[in-house]
C-alpha cells in the first residue's frame, strides 16, 4: 500500500462585497480532469493538495468550502374584493349594509421560513494535485464543487421544493341562475327587484325542504343535502350581485440572502398591504428586516504566535470550517415573523485536518456538513 500525502493550501484572501443582500447565481465549474457531480475514485494516485493558482494547468481536483446562504420563503394571503353589479340596491331590497362599492386588494403575511444552504466561498478554494503510481482516497463533491466527504459516499442535499401557490376558487356566474324575466329586465332597478324576489323564493324553498313541507321533499338524507347545497349555491350567486365577492388566494415569494457580516438590522424586503412583497427600493411598502447575531456558543480563537508558526509549516491536511452559531430573525417594527439558529461557515474560522490520519490509515472517513463546511463525522 502506497502512503497517502495530502497537501492543501488556501487559494487566497476573502473577497469584499458591497452589499449584504444578493441573489446567489449557481455557476457550474469545469475542471480539466474530474467532474464535481460524481464521486471521484482514483485507481492509482497519491493526493497532494497545493496552493491553487488561477489559470494553473495542474492535474487534480479543485474544491471549495462553503459559506452559508439563506433561502427565505414568504407565504402571503391575497384577498380581492369586487363590488356587486347591483350594490346600489343592496339595502333597499336585501337590507345589506356596508357592501363594497369599489374593487380593492388586501395582502397579509401568513408564514415565513428560513432555510440555510451552502454556496461556494471563492476565498476558500483548494486544489488536490494527483501524482501517478500512488493510491488516493475517494473524494465526493457537489455539482458546484463543495467538498462533501473523503473515503466515503455522501449524497448531495437539495433544498425542499417551494410550497405551491393556491389560486382563489372559481366563483359561480350569477347570470346562470337568472330566469328569463330577470334577463329581459329593461333597467338595472328592475333587474335588482326581480333578483331580490328570486332570492326570497329560493330561501322559501329551502325552508320548506328543511321543515319537510315541500311537495318534492326527498326521503333520502343524502339527496336532501344535495338539494339544499344547490339552493345555497343559487342564492349565494344571486346575492353576490348585491353584496359583492371576496376571493382569497395564496402567493409564495422566495428570495436569497447571503450574510457577509453580522447585523442587528438589515433591510430584507418591503411589504405593502396593497401590493404584497415589493422590492427594497419600493417605498410603497413597509420595511421588513433581518438580523444575524452571534450566539457566543463558539469559543473565540486564541492567537498564539508559536502555534501560528507551527500551523504555517503545516502544509499537509484537509481544510474544513469551524462555523459560528448565528441567531437569525426576520421582523418589522411591530412583529417578529420567524426566528431560528444555524451554523454559518463564513463567520467561523478554518482548520486543518492532519494528514497523519490519511498517511497511515487510508480508510479514514471524513464527512462535512454541506451547508457550512463543518466537520460532521470522522471515522477510522
Amino acid at each position: 500500500m502506497k502512503r497517502i500525502a495530502l497537501l492543501i493550501l488556501p487559494l487566497g484572501r476573502a473577497c469584499s462585497r458591497s452589499a449584504m443582500f444578493k441573489q446567489v447565481w449557481h455557476r457550474s465549474l469545469l475542471f480539466a480532469v474530474f467532474s464535481f457531480s460524481h464521486f471521484l475514485p482514483f485507481a492509482t494516485a497519491q493526493t497532494e493538495v497545493s496552493n491553487f493558482v488561477p489559470g494553473s494547468t495542474l492535474e487534480g481536483v479543485n474544491y471549495f468550502l462553503p459559506q452559508t446562504a439563506l433561502r427565505i420563503t414568504v407565504v402571503c394571503e391575497k384577498t380581492l374584493t369586487t363590488p356587486g353589479e347591483l350594490n346600489k340596491y343592496a339595502f333597499r331590497y336585501l337590507r345589506l349594509n356596508d357592501v363594497p362599492t369599489a374593487t380593492s386588494t388586501a395582502w397579509s403575511i401568513k408564514d415565513v421560513t428560513i432555510e440555510p444552504y451552502g454556496v461556494p466561498d471563492k476565498a476558500k478554494a483548494y486544489n488536490v494535485k494527483v501524482k501517478s503510481k500512488t493510491v488516493a482516497p475517494l473524494v465526493s463533491l457537489t455539482h458546484d464543487g463543495l467538498l462533501l466527504a473523503i473515503n466515503t459516499e455522501a449524497a448531495e442535499e437539495s433544498l425542499p421544493a417551494l410550497p405551491q401557490s393556491v389560486p382563489a376558487p372559481a366563483l359561480p356566474n350569477p347570470r346562470q341562475y337568472m330566469n328569463q324575466e330577470i334577463l329581459s329586465a329593461g333597467s338595472t332597478a328592475k333587474m335588482a327587484e326581480l333578483c331580490a324576489q328570486e332570492i326570497y323564493d329560493i330561501r322559501d324553498s329551502r325552508n320548506a325542504l328543511v321543515r319537510g313541507e315541500a311537495d318534492n321533499t326527498p326521503k333520502d338524507g343524502q339527496q336532501l343535502q344535495l338539494m339544499l347545497a344547490q339552493l345555497d349555491t343559487q342564492a349565494q350567486a344571486l346575492e353576490s350581485l348585491f353584496s359583492g365577492t371576496r376571493q382569497t388566494s395564496t402567493e409564495v415569494f422566495s428570495l436569497v440572502y447571503l450574510p457577509t457580516q453580522e447585523t442587528e438590522r438589515d433591510l430584507l424586503f418591503r411589504f405593502s398591504q396593497i401590493s404584497g412583497v415589493v422590492d427594497r427600493d419600493d417605498l410603497s411598502g413597509q420595511p421588513v428586516y433581518i438580523s444575524v447575531r452571534n450566539t457566543g456558543s463558539l469559543p473565540q480563537r486564541q492567537e498564539n504566535p508559536e502555534t501560528d508558526k507551527k500551523k504555517a509549516k503545516l502544509e499537509k491536511g484537509i481544510y474544513y470550517n469551524v462555523p459560528a452559531r448565528e441567531a437569525v430573525s426576520i421582523f418589522d417594527l411591530g412583529k417578529t415573523y420567524q426566528q431560528t439558529e444555524c451554523s454559518m461557515g463564513q463567520f467561523g474560522y478554518t482548520e486543518i485536518l492532519s494528514d497523519v490520519l490519511f498517511d497511515k490509515k487510508p480508510t479514514t472517513r471524513v464527512t462535512l456538513f454541506q451547508d457550512n463546511g463543518g466537520l460532521k463525522k470522522l471515522e477510522q
